[in-house]
């Protein structure tokens, strides 16, 4: 298993993009190299060879990375599942493809961050899931989840999800979580969910006015991370051996 986390989420838009660029800038701020991967991304910009995902450049500049291509190796301009963007703009997924660029990637830094697309059971291609390339790449997942009403059944059907397919399950951060006039399902959500899902909760991270993904602004995303997201938990096994030779 190569030193790494894929961030998945219970569904789309709960902020993986944030918390992924999150770790990589406070990982980074510890003496880490650290590589960033969005391997399959829609709702690209641009036309033909030259579709740009802006959440894969807000994680390249995070990281300060220079591998572009291996940052996000598939992009596709409709903003659906990749399965479905593939077949309307005459494309394929490979799975092999984006191992190997997986692979390489690792090749050059300590620890790589990779953030899906979606959930869990996202489809790439036929009969072949985000879940699927999980296990391919070998890491395990971080989730990212809301603390609001209905994030229970939603984040304990993603870890179930994950465990079935002996996918390990390193913790779950709460996204956008208020910190005033907060509901009593926010307040609770948390340490039920802990409960139920036997599952870490790694921290919370609030809304931020001060962060823009398309502009590539982090406000003060990485001093977030550092005071509210147990990082050591996260880099788990590898963490001391990482800090040594860094």
């Amino acid at each position: 298993m190569k030193a790494g986390i894929f961030i998945t989420g219970t569904d789309t838009g709960v902020g993986k993009t944030v918390v992924a660029a999150g770790l990589a800038l406070a990982l980074r701020n510890r003496g880490l190299r650290v590589g960033v991967m969005k391997p399959v991304a829609t709702g690209c910009n641009g036309s033909g060879a030259h579709l740009i995902s802006e959440d894969a450049v807000f994680l390249w500049e995070a990281a300060e990375n220079e591998y572009p291509a291996l940052t996000s190796p598939l992009r596709f301009r409709n903003p659906l599942a990749p399965h479905v963007a593939a077949s309307l703009e005459k494309k394929s997924v490979e799975p092999k493809k984006l191992v190997r660029a997986f692979r390489e990637l690792g090749q050059h830094y300590d620890f790589v961050i990779v953030e899906g697309i979606g959930g869990l059971f996202v489809p790439l291609a036929r009969d072949y899931y985000v879940s699927n390339l999980i296990k391919d790449f070998d890491l395990p997942v971080v989730v990212v989840a809301r603390s609001s009403l209905g994030a229970i059944n939603h984040t304990l059907l993603t870890v179930d999800a994950a465990l079935v397919r002996g996918i390990e399950v390193r913790g779950i951060i709460f996204n956008r979580v208020p910190l005033v006039n907060y509901s009593l399902a926010e307040i609770t959500n948390p340490k039920v969910i802990h409960e139920l899902s036997g599952a870490p909760i790694l921290g919370s991270l609030p809304e931020m006015d001060d962060l823009d993904i398309a502009t590539c602004r982090y406000g003060q995303l990485q001093h977030m991370v550092q005071e509210r997201i147990q990082l050591d938990k996260i880099l788990g096994p590898h963490f001391q051996g990482l800090l040594a030779r860094s």
